[in-house]
């Protein structure tokens, strides 16, 4: 049994994976952190993960990058381990994530899908045949009208996959509309779209003289990304300090 605090418990994925876990026979949320208690739960809800005293070998947090400081501090202090789902995170904060993983363990993944977690790896093959023979990288995300950052975190780490196959070579181009040039070959475009209900729509296009090749993966559910990160949570239960992938999850399986 894998005990759990779930961190943004009250929030739409945290209500999703309460539900994920309660079908779960393996799995087990202890606590709640929120800043709203609506006390339908059965678990105790804290307003800070500092105030939480519940044992438990795993944190999922879906909440704000803003926690991230007391967070990291809860998971080094009690070596409770912790998987990261929150996107957003300034360069400092992703430099504290690092650190952070020499003293806990920690996973950390944009986007906790088995399909995404493949297509990462899918992408970096096709840009070594594509992107080599010269074809144009593009990447387009699509999320509903409430998502707050834009590009998605799943939208950089497909083009970090894409960029570290190539050999760093790329910068990354988020707007147009003030370039008034012929578009360079050592760029890779990256568009959000915000709309609707739209749970996530990410394509990755290679274009070429002729030819396009798309990449696509399409979530008609937030329920693919609450299994991975209970999934996630169940594989760092007592495991030693370190930065873990969605991909050791995987691969465990």
């Amino acid at each position: 049994m894998t005990r759990i605090i779930m961190s943004g418990c009250n929030g739409a994925m945290g209500k999703m994976i309460t539900g994920i876990v309660k079908e779960d026979s393996q799995a087990e949320i202890v606590a709640g952190i929120d800043i709203i208690d609506h006390g339908d739960t059965e678990y105790p809800i804290f307003s800070s993960i500092k105030d939480c005293d519940v044992e438990a070998d795993a944190i999922i947090d879906f909440s704000t990058p803003k926690i991230l400081d007391d967070l990291l501090a809860y998971s080094e202090e009690r070596k409770v381990p912790v998987v990261l789902c929150t996107t957003g995170y300034t360069e400092e904060q992703l430099a504290k994530i690092e650190m952070a993983a020499e003293k806990t363990a920690i996973l950390k993944s944009a986007n906790m899908s088995l399909g995404i977690n493949t297509l990462l790896k899918l992408v970096q093959d096709a840009a070594k045949v594509f992107a080599t023979e010269g074809f144009d990288v593009e990447i387009v995300e699509k999320h509903h009208n409430q998502k707050v950052d834009a590009p998605s975190g799943t939208a950089l780490a497909l083009a970090d996959s894409v960029n570290e196959a190539m050999g760093n070579q790329y910068e990354y181009i988020y707007d147009r509309s003030q370039r008034r040039e012929k578009r360079d070959k050592k760029e890779l475009g990256i568009s959000a779209v915000r709309g609707g209900t739209i749970v996530g729509d990410h394509d990755v296009i290679f274009a070429g003289t002729d030819e396009v090749i798309t990449f696509s993966h399409t979530a008609y559910s937030k329920a693919v990304f609450g299994k991975g990160a209970v999934s996630a949570a169940k594989f760092l239960k007592g495991k030693a300090s370190g930065r873990y992938e969605m991909s050791d999850v995987i691969a465990a399986n």
